[in-house]
Parts: structure tokens; sequence; C-alpha cells
């Protein structure tokens, strides 16, 4: 059982049916559902960015909308990744039972975590979509550069999505969720370089922050925004890389603990 375990997870394409399934059930909400995932981002987007825009003006020479717009879709996808593992997926999985009726099929729970975390990059990528259109609107991100952001933002969603499954095999209710969103995501959003960058931190917070998933986001997503290219994007890319990793092994391990007794 011990060996079984912590077996590194399997991969097939019995997860698409599951995936599917998601797809489906959230289609009848699709509009609700985005409106409600890019909402906040919206709200500090106008508030921030024309309110305390109009104070500060730039940003390392950058206007201050622009600045907080390419900041602002890597938090949308980090909240919306994290929501649907956490309250979706914990109702799925402890509430509805869902999980449990999947698995009475010739599916194996590696199958079921797999498609999880992808679904839930999936809709965080709608979400990432729909601000990215609104930002386009004000006139933000109107470069080439911005077709690479797509895959980028996919990659970020499986990130979040990974590590919120961690959360989920943990909890023993939806309260418990709060101190995720208090003590981790809050607190990385201002360390992360979302609203001012990160430079302005002190030294040994700087360092720390390079090595937080959201700040590697922000440093992939924010010049190509802006029609630059970023800087040592490959050492961004492997941070993401291997949060995603590490958390879905250690997602896979937890809820097999948890499920398969």
């Amino acid at each position: 059982m011990s060996a079984t375990v912590y077996a590194l997870p399997g991969f097939s394409l019995r997860f698409f049916p599951i995936w599917q399934r998601n797809f489906l059930v959230w289609k009848k909400l699709a509009f609700a559902s985005i409106l409600g995932n890019i909402a906040d981002p919206l709200i500090t987007l106008v508030a921030f960015g024309y309110g305390l825009g109009s104070l500060l003006h730039t940003v390392n020479g950058i206007p201050y909308i622009q600045f907080l717009a390419s900041g602002s879709i890597c938090m949308s996808i980090m909240m919306a990744a994290s929501f649907e593992t956490l309250y979706s997926a914990f109702s799925r999985m402890h509430v509805q039972k869902t999980w449990d009726a999947l698995l009475n099929a010739p599916l194996a729970l590696d199958d079921v975590v797999l498609a999880e975390m992808l679904w839930a990059a999936t809709k965080s990528l709608f979400s990432g979509i729909a601000i990215l259109l609104v930002i386009f609107m004000l006139g933000i991100g109107l470069h080439p550069h911005v077709l690479l952001v797509l895959p980028l933002l996919f990659l970020i969603g499986m990130t979040f999505a990974s590590v919120g499954l961690i959360v989920n095999a943990l909890a023993r209710g939806y309260d418990f969720f709060t101190y995720y969103f208090t003590l981790v995501l809050t607190p990385m959003i201002f360390l992360s370089g979302v609203y001012y960058p990160t430079e302005q931190l002190p030294a040994w917070l700087q360092i720390f922050a390079k090595i937080l998933p959201l700040g590697a986001a922000v440093n992939l997503i924010r010049p190509l925004i802006l029609g630059q290219l970023p800087a040592a994007p490959w050492m961004h890319i492997g941070v993401l890389i291997a949060y995603c990793a590490g958390g879905f092994y250690i997602a896979t391990i937890l809820t097999r603990r948890r499920l398969l007794k």
C-alpha cells in the first residue's frame, strides 16, 4: 500500500471524459462563471489603474495602468485556478461524491486528479482570455508578443491548480481554504510585483519573491503584454514547472492517502 501511495502519478487519456464532464457542467453557467472570475481583477484594474494611476503616472517608465494590467491578468489566473481546485473540486470530492462515482468506472484516482488539474487550468485560461480582451479594449497589449501569453497562462493555471489540489487533499471543510487564501495567496500578490516593482521590497524579500510562482508568472507575462521579451524566461518557466510538477505529485500522494484507504 505504501509503495502505491508514493508511486509516480500515472498518465493516460482516461482523464479526458472527466475533463469533458466538468466542461459540460461549466458551460451551463459559463457567462456567470467568467464574470465572477474577472470581476475582482477588473475592479482592481479600474480602481487602482485610474485612481492611483492619476497620482502615480509611471512605474519604471511604464504608464501605471499598463503596469497594473499586465500583473492583474496573472493574479486572475491564480485566483481562478485556486477557486476551482479548492471549492469546486472539494465539492465534487467530498460533498457531491462525484469522485466516488467516477472511481466506480474503469478509472484510476490519478486520472481524476489529473483531470481536475487540467480542467482548473483550462477554466483559468478562459478567465485570462476574457481579461486580455478587456485589456485590448483599453489599448494595452496590442503587440504580436501577446500570442506567447496564451500557452504561458495555461502553464500558470496548471501551476496554481496543482498547488491548490494539495490544499484540497488536506481540507476537512470549506473553512480550511480561508487559511490558504489569507496566509498564502494574499501575501504572494503583494510580494510578486502585481501592484508595484519588487525592487521596492527589502533585499531579503526580493530574493524570496523571485522563487514565488506568481512572481515568475508576472516576470514572464508583463514584458510580453508590453511588447517586449522577458529577461531569463527559462528560469521563470523552470520555477513554474517545478511548482507544477512538485505540487501535482504531492497532491496525488495526499489524495491517495485520503481516498485509497
